[in-house]
């Protein structure tokens, strides 16, 4: 028997929490506080700080939330795969589509959870993750098995197989009714560089303006919505 069962202390699960709004991540670190085997061990607001911090504090779990400033959500998991295979990744976005989701988890996310869900829920997803196992809320699972099962596009190739994840970034967003300039805030980036994703989107979609493209984006939003 170790110390700490002779002890009756409790192991510690460290968590490491990335959102780029402070308020989230004092609602999620007070959460976390009150589980006698979870500890918040760092967090940060951009991606470039939390890379560095975890090479610090070495957590077991990392909260991230997809939407962050100057950089995507979705290369911070590729690149803490590439660095830190052992650390398990939760996603805990606003998004609720199947699609986020799916790019997420092949980015190499070990959970998705949606932000509206309960705490509880959360906290379910972190020790879900911590075990080995895949977690998705359950809003998402019935998306993701029609996806997987049924499919979601009616002929021809679907966007989410021909775009990178910034491309279909910009294509949700379009499809969602947002400007250039909301974009590229959103995204951190150029008005510039968001006409430069327009163009790409509508090469790879074979799309002949701009018109085009947002027709295809918002109904392809609106599928999203139906599954």
């Amino acid at each position: 028997m170790t110390a700490a069962a002779k002890s009756g202390a409790i192991a510690q699960h460290s968590v490491f929490l990335l959102d780029d709004h402070p308020l989230v991540r004092e609602w999620l670190a007070t959460m976390v506080a009150l589980e006698p085997d979870l500890t918040v061990c760092g967090q940060a607001g951009e991606a470039g700080a939390a890379l560095a911090a975890v090479a610090q504090t070495k957590p077991n779990v990392v909260v991230v939330d997809l939407s962050l400033p100057r950089s995507s959500g979705l290369e911070f998991i590729k690149q803490m795969r590439a660095q830190y295979p052992s650390i398990r990744l939760l996603v805990l976005s606003m998004h609720d589509e199947a699609t986020i989701a799916e790019r997420a988890f092949r980015a190499g996310a070990h959970g998705y959870v949606v932000k509206r869900e309960s705490g509880p829920q959360i906290i379910a997803g972190i020790r879900a993750v911590l075990e080995g196992h895949f977690y998705t809320s359950p809003s998402l699972t019935a998306q993701l098995a029609g996806r997987m099962f049924g499919g979601s596009a009616v002929g021809g190739r679907r966007p989410e197989e021909d775009l990178s994840d910034r491309e279909m970034e910009v294509f949700r967003l379009r499809g969602q009714g947002c400007s250039a300039k909301e974009i590229a805030d959103r995204l951190g980036v150029s008005v510039k560089t968001v006409g430069s994703y327009d163009m790409r989107i509508k090469e790879k979609l074979g799309l002949d303006n701009a018109g085009e493209l947002m027709r295809e984006a918002v109904l392809w939003h609106e599928r999203q919505r139906q599954l």
